[in-house]
């Protein structure tokens, strides 16, 4: 049972990792953990069976704050000092992720219309980036009461990053002129305490709205269209690769592709190839194990 907990506690901390890293989606993330399904069933059912998908949720969503507790200044200080490294390790660690992800998908099967499946939200993740930013909100105390309603509707379509693998959540908030004033509203919790709680209450909200209403629709195409669903979901995988790397520029204009120095360049292709290898082989491991153990109850099975 402890064993259990701390298990998801430690994938919750890796999906709240993700959560602030741009260009890298949450959802991403629990699908590669092999966690997405029973994430998403657990959300949309949580009214319907409280007792059960509270106690599953509750040591994901410890470890997700937690890691975004303590990792938020010192990963904000490395994406400031050596972005291209540091994005290049994530993206090494995803596409490391991605055969065991087919792997599975082939199993269910494949067809010809699942070839959509993929490319239709393959091309939709990478078309995102493509939209041009709309420039920066006001999120100061003069903010109109229409900008907090437009606030609370941003927090619901950032909620899309939650739950819809390879939307990322910092791309979306870019584009709409969100992140930059959001992450300095939470810089100023401190010194203007009172204006900024009220705007990070109204954004979770949205947020909260959005995540719950999207949660179910997925467990509805899940529970529907299984196959199709699937496909989807490693479509939008594999375009989040390509995603991180088209917004690098948008993501750190500070330090842009043009800039980068070949040290740079090596360490961050290095560090992608050794995320890949690293990521491949703990899925392998993982699943190595988890045959074991399927093989063991069936040997169990039989001798009973």
């Amino acid at each position: 049972m402890i064993k259990e907990f701390f298990k998801k506690f430690g994938a919750g901390a890796v999906i709240g990792a993700a959560m602030i890293i741009p260009g890298v989606s949450g959802g991403t993330i629990a699908v590669l953990l092999n966690i997405y399904d029973k994430l998403i069933t657990a959300i949309s059912s949580l009214k319907k069976d409280f007792k059960n998908s509270f106690l599953y949720l509750l040591p994901i969503a410890l470890g997700a704050i937690c890691a975004i507790g303590v990792i938020f200044y010192p990963l904000t200080k490395l994406f400031e000092v050596a972005p291209f490294p540091a994005i290049m390790l994530f993206t090494g660690l995803m596409l490391g992720g991605l055969p065991k992800l087919c792997k599975d998908g082939l199993k269910n099967g494949f067809s010809k219309w699942n070839i959509l499946s993929v490319l239709i939200p393959l091309a939709a993740v990478v078309g995102i980036c493509f939209i041009p930013s709309l420039g920066e909100a006001n999120l100061g105390a003069d903010m109109s009461a229409a900008g907090y309603i437009l606030l609370a509707l941003i927090g619901a379509l950032a909620s899309c990053a939650l739950v819809i693998p390879g939307v990322s959540g910092s791309m979306l908030l870019l584009i709409f002129g969100y992140y930059d004033p959001i992450l300095n509203t939470i810089k100023s919790l401190l010194t203007d305490t009172g204006h900024s709680v009220l705007v990070m209450a109204i954004f979770a909200a949205g947020l909260v709205i959005g995540f719950f209403s999207i949660a179910k629709l997925m467990k509805f195409l899940l529970e529907k269209l299984p196959r199709g669903t699937f496909w989807a979901i490693i479509g939008f995988v594999i375009g989040s690769v390509p995603a991180i790397l088209i917004t690098y520029n948008g993501n750190f204009p500070d330090a842009p592709y043009s800039s980068l120095s070949v040290a740079h360049i090596v360490v961050g292709v290095v560090l992608a190839v050794a995320g890949a290898i690293a990521s491949f082989a703990l899925t392998a491991v993982v699943e190595a194990k988890m045959k074991k153990k399927a093989e063991s109850a069936e040997n169990t099975a039989e001798n009973n």
